[in-house]
C-alpha cells in the first residue's frame, strides 16, 4: 500500500489534523493525507486528499521525504503550498479538527502518529529541508 502526506509550514507552525472516529487510527494526530489511487501520481493523490480531507485546493513544491510505516504503508512525504486566506474546512467523515502547531507542540501529542514523529525526527537530523513556496 502507498500514500501521501501533505506538509503545510507557515513560519513555526504546521497544519495538522485530528482524525475522525471513522478512518484508520481514529483519533490521532497526523498531517492530511491518504492512499493514492491506482493510476495516480503521488502529486496528483496529495492534491486530491488534502481537497476531500479539508475542502481546498494546494500547489505540491517538492516531495521531501519518503518511509514506511509500521503498518507497511510506503510514504512520499510533500511539501505543499496553500494561500493565506485560504479557508479551511474539515470533512466530518475524515477529520474531526484542524490545528496549527509547533514541531513541539506536535510531539508533545500522545496521540501523534509515529511515521510524523519519524517526519520530525529526519527534519531535526537534517535529511531534508523545506523550499521556499516559490520553490527557490
Amino acid at each position: 500500500m502507498a500514500g501521501v502526506a501533505a506538509v503545510v509550514l507557515r513560519g513555526e507552525k504546521f497544519l495538522v489534523i485530528r482524525r475522525s472516529q471513522t478512518v484508520r487510527s481514529p483519533g490521532k494526530y497526523c498531517f492530511p493525507g491518504g492512499s493514492i489511487e491506482a493510476g495516480e501520481t503521488e502529486a496528483q493523490a496529495v492534491v486530491r486528499e488534502f481537497s476531500e480531507e479539508l475542502g481546498a485546493p494546494i500547489r505540491p513544491i517538492v516531495r521531501l521525504w519518503s518511509s514506511v510505516t509500521i503498518t507497511h504503508v510506503a510514504l512520499g512525504w510533500w511539501q505543499v503550498a496553500l494561500a493565506e486566506d485560504q479557508p479551511l474546512t474539515a470533512n466530518p467523515l475524515e477529520v474531526e479538527s484542524i490545528h496549527w502547531l509547533t514541531r513541539e507542540e506536535a510531539l508533545a501529542l500522545p496521540e501523534l502518529l509515529p511515521s510524523n514523529r519519524d517526519f520530525y525526527d529526519a527534519w531535526q537530523r537534517g535529511v531534508f529541508t523545506f523550499r521556499s513556496e516559490s520553490g527557490g
